[in-house]
């Protein structure tokens, strides 16, 4: 993975899960590697294990003036962004007959407004530099709703658009990749609150799911390849997974 080394890479959403499991997988290539997300104190023991290649800074990806932080702090310390991957996400799910308005705003303010906020703040930079690759995580739920998924299916596809039309506006400089991962042993999920959820799927662990590293790995394949290969998207599902 030559391609990774020395790459100065910035992931949201990196405290736990793949985000967590990516870094610390990039590091070991070689990556130089900035780690955003709310809770400082599990970034703080995951860049102590990584070590001199990587740096924390605390984000809210649902506030503009963090992600603009953010991107500034990582050309501060390393000089410059080659990658940036929008990683941070939640999943309050839950039917619209129950009215969760407030889980509905959280969704759009993170899994919309960050990825939004996030090419905003690196995109000039990588378009002076006349290279960069902007990776997002949407999900399986962006290709395809089901009953009891709206709103969060609604992000996702939101993602895939957004990130489709990014590609089509800069794909003579700048990679763009989207990644749809299918049920993932993570703490996606841990925020429900609807009792109809609850009732229906319990606490989701009967799912089959697949390891954060397939998803890491998956990661690392497309921001590993040859400057002139844009991997564009990867959908990943654990096998038995249909939706």
């Amino acid at each position: 993975m030559e391609n990774i080394k020395n790459k100065v890479i910035v992931i949201t959403g990196a405290s736990s899960g793949i985000g967590a499991v990516a870094a610390q997988k990039l590091a070991a290539l070689g990556a130089k590697v900035v780690l955003a997300a709310r809770r400082e104190d599990q970034l703080k023991a995951i860049v102590a294990e990584i070590g001199d290649n990587a740096i924390y800074i605390p984000t809210d990806v649902s506030k503009r003036a963090d992600l603009d932080n953010l991107i500034q702090q990582a050309i501060d310390k390393f000089g410059h962004v080659d990658v940036l991957w929008n990683n941070a996400g939640i999943m309050p799910i839950s039917f619209f007959e129950e009215g969760l308005v407030d889980e509905w705003d959280r969704m759009i303010d993170i899994n919309i407004k960050g990825v939004l906020y996030g090419i905003n703040a690196v995109l000039p930079h990588m378009l002076q530099r006349g290279q960069g690759h902007i990776l997002a995580t949407s999900s399986v739920g962006g290709i395809k709703t089901s009953p009891g998924i709206g709103v969060y299916s609604a992000t996702k596809f939101a993602v895939k658009a957004i990130m489709e039309t990014l590609r089509e506006e800069v794909a003579q400089t700048i990679k763009v990749t989207t990644i749809f991962p299918g049920a993932t042993q993570s703490e996606l999920g841990h925020d429900i609150t609807s009792p109809k959820i609850k009732a229906l799927y319990g606490n989701l662990k009967n799912m089959p799911k697949m390891d954060e590293d397939a998803i890491a790995d998956a990661v690392i394949y497309a921001i590993g390849q040859p400057g002139n290969v844009s991997v564009n998207e990867l959908v990943i599902r654990p096998l038995g997974q249909t939706r």
